[in-house]
């Protein structure tokens, strides 16, 4: 009974050593001083999928692999590096879910056509169901 008791607190306890002990990267929270490249930064990293949190961009997530890629995009931009440029490495590293800017590649073009789908499927069935009867 002790051991599974033991195996129980171990188990309960995994979640607390998950936390990392690491202070958070040194522009995850600052803004460059360059105002033209922190707008540049800012909106790149609202157009940038945070990987933990799955709903949340980079720029408004608190997850430290965001603070990670905030700093890598600060970083990069003050390097002189294009915001098109960031994107497009980090589509290459971690795929096209990544951005909430669809892509125009073939894998996409159910997201682009689906809209337009749904549209003319819809006037189909409203023009079945009302039936406009001519005045005599």
């Amino acid at each position: 009974m002790k051991r599974v008791a033991l195996a129980l607190m171990l188990l309960a306890a995994q979640p607390v050593l998950a936390d990392s002990n690491l202070p958070p990267a040194y522009w995850a929270n600052r803004q460059l001083p360059d105002a033209r490249q922190e707008a540049r930064a800012q909106a790149l990293m609202g157009e940038l999928r945070c990987l933990v949190c799955q709903g949340q961009s980079i720029a408004d997530s608190d997850a430290e692999l965001a603070g990670d890629m905030r700093d890598l995009v600060r970083r990069r931009i003050a390097a002189g590096e294009k915001p098109s440029a960031i994107r497009g490495w980090l589509i290459q590293r971690y795929g096209t879910w990544i951005s909430y800017k669809p892509t125009d590649e073939p894998g996409a073009w159910p997201l682009w056509l689906a809209p337009l789908a749904l549209l003319l499927i819809g006037s189909w069935f409203v023009r079945r169901r009302v039936h406009l009867k001519p005045k005599s």
